[in-house]
């Protein structure tokens, strides 16, 4: 796809220094690991659903509004679009193993009220970021170079609207409810590694919170 004039990026969610629930990030990166490159193991799971963050609400960064919503999306030709702007070696890595027709949760991240919005299809494997290399981009990386490049992004495609907001407020209440007495959601990326804006879902979390949205609120 052509390079944005304007940058995608509840992205970077992950890397504001607060998650979701307004707690600190130190703790968090200390209790999920490192964030470089090394920190993948060889023997890493194959995931194939997905949680990606992006800000539904205007925050303007070096005069560019990094709004995107899930409206937004579904408002662009063809309802796709690339989801560049990734700039964690753990969300870049788990972008990377996606493949084209898996699902993902579009999630309204660093907002009056996070939580999932609605689902997306990966319609592009990973490919490399343009905007690492633009100097006039929020996400330029002066220490990435066109012939190795360090960052990637995928395109994703609008499906649809979750029947209703699944708020991080309820989610949080049943990884409390199933960390205590075993469920789908006890191990979570969305708790235990809260920081990362891609993280993967078991098919188990992925069915049970797509279930909720036919059920009354907790």
């Amino acid at each position: 796809m052509p390079p944005k004039t304007r940058a995608r990026v509840g992205k970077r969610a992950a890397d504001s220094g607060k998650d979701d629930d307004g707690e600190t990030a130190v703790g968090k990166r200390k209790a999920t690991g490192k964030t470089k490159e090394s920190s993948e193991s060889a023997g890493s799971p194959e995931y194939r659903h997905w949680l990606m963050k992006s800000e539904p609400e205007s925050r303007f960064e070096n005069g560019i509004d990094m709004k995107f919503g899930i409206e937004d999306l579904k408002a662009l030709p063809n309802q796709t679009d690339c989801w560049d702007g990734v700039r964690n070696y753990q969300a870049r890595n788990f972008m990377r193993q996606m493949k084209v027709g898996q699902l993902a949760f579009f999630y309204h991240s660093n907002c009056k009220e996070p939580g999932i919005a609605g689902v997306m299809k990966i319609v592009k494997e990973a490919y490399v970021d343009h905007t690492q290399f633009d100097k006039k981009d929020v996400h330029f990386d002066a220490n990435s170079k066109p012939d190795n490049p360090k960052w990637s992004m995928v395109d994703v495609q609008y499906q649809r609207m979750t029947k209703r907001f699944l708020p991080l407020s309820e989610l949080k209440k049943y990884h409390l409810q199933h960390r205590a007495a075993g469920g789908p959601l006890k191990d979570m990326a969305l708790f235990t590694r809260a920081r990362l804006s891609v993280q993967p879902l078991t098919t188990e979390e992925f069915d049970f919170v797509l279930s909720l949205e036919d059920e009354e609120p907790l």
